[in-house]
């Protein structure tokens, strides 16, 4: 066991490392393993290209033949505006040094926009597998909404070179059906082209965060359901946060108001409130395990390598794929970037640490 991941767990490391999920068991999933193109997607609808492109994927960087992937994400220019992304770090103005942070830090993939990726396309789209984010919220607007919209083609993405396609859909919002037949579509071009698609499945609502009690965007019972949804639209990766909570069916469907559909069963077999518990039931709506579960590392802060290795351990041992971070490792110098990527993919290398 890496002593440095131990540490970073601190007083977290004892339940962390040595849980036991009770509830889904592991031997349901489809888990991570250098077979797993060949074992999951090879018996699919996905044609060779999409197959080859998958494969690039998990043989690349330092996680390269393990089934797991490490990605890193920048789409934050827009998501988040310019400034406010990259006032911490002007270095990565400039788009190339995105790419290069990707490859320096032992990345399976590099997701960004189009204006990025486009604009060093023939330079590196060959070196590091480019996943190209088709759709944005962009935040110029006034005042500001929650909208997806796309920003290219998927024949441009794979005019430049990308081996995946990534989009954005807004779950429980008022635009989300809009999205969703879009997304549908786009991702059906993209696996004809041959590329793979990523869905980062997150949920906007302002009824989702209720005051006094909990912020249920990070809900496991309606992220779960997010996730299942982004697996039907055939996403072979889904990105998600992790969940910090439970019970959003139950919380939404109080008083007067009909929400949703659930059973308890939800909160008394397939969950508990260990954040691994919680983490497994994101799994299992991803066909338990079929399109692989990444988890989001969040915004930058004060403790982001130890929220990094936290993220990781849970993802890792609840099932997952692996871990997409961007604002934690690029918000600082470039040697301190490639310093938390390769922390986080630490834990997906170590033997120690297990599928609970």
């Amino acid at each position: 066991m890496s002593e440095n991941i131990v540490s970073l767990l601190g007083d977290k490391a004892d339940s962390l490392l040595n849980h036991q999920c009770k509830t889904i068991s592991k031997d349901l999933l489809h888990l991570p393993g250098p077979d797993f193109v060949d074992r999951i997607f090879a018996p699919s609808n996905r044609n060779q290209r999409v197959l080859n492109n998958l494969q690039w994927i998990h043989n690349t960087g330092r996680l390269a033949g393990t089934g797991y992937v490490s990605i890193l994400p920048v789409d934050q220019g827009i998501e988040h505006s310019a400034g406010a992304s990259f006032a911490k770090n002007p270095l990565y103005f400039d788009s190339e040094n995105i790419v290069k942070l990707a490859i320096e830090g032992g990345c399976n993939s590099v997701a960004s926009t189009f204006g990025v990726l486009a604009s060093v396309s023939r330079k590196y789209a060959h070196k590091i597998p480019f996943l190209v984010k088709i759709n944005h919220n962009e935040l110029l607007t006034y005042p500001n909404q929650h909208k997806e919209i796309l920003f290219g083609t998927v024949k441009d993405a794979y005019n430049l070179g990308a081996a995946a396609v990534g989009a954005t859909v807004y779950f429980g919002s008022d635009d989300a059906a809009r999205e969703i037949v879009e997304i549908a579509e786009a991702f059906a071009l993209a696996h004809e082209l041959g590329m793979a698609t990523v869905l980062w499945c997150y949920l906007r609502n302002s009824a989702f965060n209720i005051k006094g009690d909990k912020d249920y965007h990070v809900s496991a019972d309606l992220t779960g359901q997010a996730n299942h949804l982004g697996t039907t639209i055939q996403a072979d990766i889904i990105k998600q946060k992790l969940p910090e909570n439970n019970g959003g069916f139950k919380a939404l469907n109080t008083g007067s108001s009909s929400y949703g559909k659930l059973d308890e069963r939800i909160y008394t077999e397939l969950t508990t409130d260990h954040p691994i518990d919680l983490c497994r039931y994101q799994v299992a709506n991803c066909y338990m395990g079929r399109a692989g579960l990444i988890n989001s590392g969040g915004a930058s802060g004060a403790h982001d390598f130890a929220d990094a290795a936290f993220t990781a351990v849970v993802n890792k041992r609840a099932g997952g794929t692996g871990l997409i971070s961007g604002r934690k490792a690029f918000q600082r110098p470039m040697a301190e970037g490639v310093k938390l990527l390769n922390t986080i993919q630490d834990v997906y290398l170590s033997k120690d640490i297990t599928v609970a």
